[in-house]
């Protein structure tokens, strides 16, 4: 018994550290790319496009990934992911910089998106690693890393900047293949049990039989969603902030808290869960996001920004933890790579399509616009959570 609780400990260890340096990366592009496809790009609205090119290399990438590790194993595909993607896509992107090529940029960033694709299964593979009574916190503790990324991310992007003089805005994206090398000495470590591997004899549901299931749908409708508005206002902010007048700094110490936002409340997600019950926690979400829309609509100073991105940042953690629990008990071992790959493929392309969609809302609406539009986006969750119990309750009623 110790032998194994040791085993869980050392792997939800390494998934939250391999979390927390996927994050350092992911922090790293969402706060500078934007700038810098900005100074590259041939017209303003195109600024995020290597932001979005991110999400598009994650969401070509996430079913494939899925399917791959059902295959081979959890430990040889987030291998694969950081290898290639994570080391690949940082050089790539540090050459495009060096040679001012915007579309060679956009190629790095692609590139990192596959790095994405594998990484958003490091919170299942939590679920993998640990005994049934801890799961809902396993993923909270590995979603929890990204807190040490809420520093050295901002960092990254504001500090490294000039460690390369040669080239300008260069050594973040050195740093990235360096956190991805780092991921790939960690991973190697990894050791998913037998009761976390994929058992091809097992009887398997239909995926349109899942998806029949009100919880899949409210699992999918949440987390993408609140991943979507909350990549989307992330996403605008440092040229929002740019437009305002603020420095660099400012930007780093603002996406500094709102990272802390997303990522603090992981230490007790997973207990709000087992607590109050999933779907109170999606309601709170839903409440969280469409309060940092308002905050952000009524103001541009600095503590609007704080305020808002902070608020926005709660909200993603609980829409997100929340529909990834929920999702977790929708599926069986036998069911988990399809079900799994289907939910990511549809978050990662509404993340895709908010990030693409960043630059031409605040280019065209202004910063107040562009979250007013995010309203309606949090009222949909929340009708999906109402109608959910409602569905319930009617059950419960029925002899």
């Amino acid at each position: 018994m110790d032998q194994v609780q040791s085993t869980e400990k050392r792997n939800i260890a390494i998934l939250a550290l391999s979390q927390t340096l996927f994050m350092i990366v992911s922090i790293t592009v969402m706060t500078l790319s934007g700038v810098v496809g900005y100074r590259l790009s041939p017209e303003p609205g195109l600024a995020t496009l290597p932001i979005a090119m991110m999400m598009v290399g994650a969401v070509v990438s996430t079913l494939p990934a899925s399917l791959f590790m059902k295959r081979v194993g959890r430990r040889v595909g987030f291998l694969v992911g950081a290898g290639v993607g994570g080391i690949g896509g940082g050089l790539l992107a540090f050459v495009a910089v060096a040679l001012d090529s915007f579309w060679w940029f956009c190629a790095g960033n692609l590139l990192l998106g596959l790095y994405q694709g594998f990484a958003m299964y490091y919170r299942f593979a939590a679920v993998d690693v640990a005994s049934p009574g801890f799961r809902s916190r396993a993923m909270s503790l590995v979603l929890a890393g990204g807190v040490a990324a809420a520093f050295l991310g901002p960092w990254n992007a504001s500090l490294t900047n000039t460690w390369i003089p040669a080239v300008r805005d260069g050594g973040p994206y050195v740093m990235i293949a360096v956190m991805a090398l780092l991921s790939v000495f960690f991973l190697h470590f990894l050791r998913v049990p037998a009761a976390g591997e994929p058992h091809p004899g097992e009887r398997s549901r239909r995926l349109s039989e899942i998806a029949g299931l009100g919880h899949f749908r409210l699992a999918v409708l949440t987390s993408a969603v609140g991943y979507a508005i909350m990549i989307l206002v992330m996403t605008a902010t440092p040229l929002a902030m740019r437009a305002s007048g603020f420095e660099m700094e400012q930007v780093a110490f603002i996406m500094q808290w709102h990272v802390l936002g997303m990522f603090v409340p992981s230490f007790f997600t997973g207990s709000l869960i087992a607590r109050f019950g999933v779907l109170s926690i999606l309601l709170c979400a839903a409440v969280l996001l469409a309060a940092a829309s308002l905050v952000a609509f009524l103001g541009e100073s600095l503590p609007h920004f704080w305020l808002a991105l902070l608020l926005l940042g709660v909200g993603w953690n609980f829409s997100f933890i929340g529909g990834s629990a929920l999702l977790a008990s929708t599926h069986s071992e036998s069911e988990r790579g399809k079900v799994q790959g289907v939910n990511d493929l549809v978050v990662l392309s509404l993340v895709a399509i908010g990030s693409l969609m960043a630059g031409t809302l605040f280019h065209h609406l202004g910063w107040s616009g562009l979250n007013a539009a995010m309203l309606p986006a949090s009222v949909l969750i929340a009708f999906g959570v109402v109608g959910v119990r409602f569905t319930e309750a009617l059950r419960q009623r029925q002899p």
